[in-house]
């Protein structure tokens, strides 16, 4: 959780990038988002761990539109797409986001419980809004971090040897 709007990105984007170059097998999306000239808001592009597609889960509204800009065709793909690699195994899924989608029951929800079953770490961002649903689906209160590099490599790190101690 963060306090300042799209700090998470960068910064689960420099984690994900960390934990790869570790040897961790990853799956999951960080976000990428680029100015757009003459445009308020945003493009948002999900980078799919480890290694891509790049998938666009924005979309244009107008100027003037006030409504959700999330595309959900794009994140749909996003999903599939990290959901396949859970199915080749992996140690770490990171999601950066549990979002609108996931506390409805749709987007990653389906990819966090393949992987928690599967004996698999996550990681993902929250905001304060979606954070009782995200208790509720888990059915416990999860481990909340601190928005902070060495915080987050430091649980993973924990983990990682809880898995070898269990393994």
């Amino acid at each position: 959780m963060t306090e300042a709007r799209g700090a998470l990105d960068p910064l689960l984007h420099d984690v994900a990038q960390t934990a790869m170059a570790r040897g961790l097998r990853l799956a999951g999306i960080v976000q990428v988002n680029s100015d757009r000239p003459g445009c308020a808001k945003c493009d948002m592009d999900a980078v799919v761990l480890p290694d891509g597609p790049v998938i666009r889960i924005s979309q244009s509204l107008g100027p003037n539109a006030r409504g959700c800009r999330l595309d959900p065709d794009g994140l749909e793909r996003a999903v599939a797409e990290a959901a396949a690699r859970v199915e080749d195994g992996i140690d770490l899924l990171l999601v950066n986001k549990f979002g609108k989608q996931e506390a409805a029951g749709r987007g990653f929800r389906p990819v966090i419980a393949a992987a928690l079953e599967a004996g698999a770490d996550v990681l993902v961002g929250v905001n304060g809004l979606n954070l009782p649903a995200l208790e509720e689906f888990m059915g416990e209160r999860p481990d909340v971090l601190p928005p902070d590099q060495d915080r987050l490599l430091a649980w993973i790190s924990a983990r990682e040897g809880v898995a070898a101690a269990n393994g």
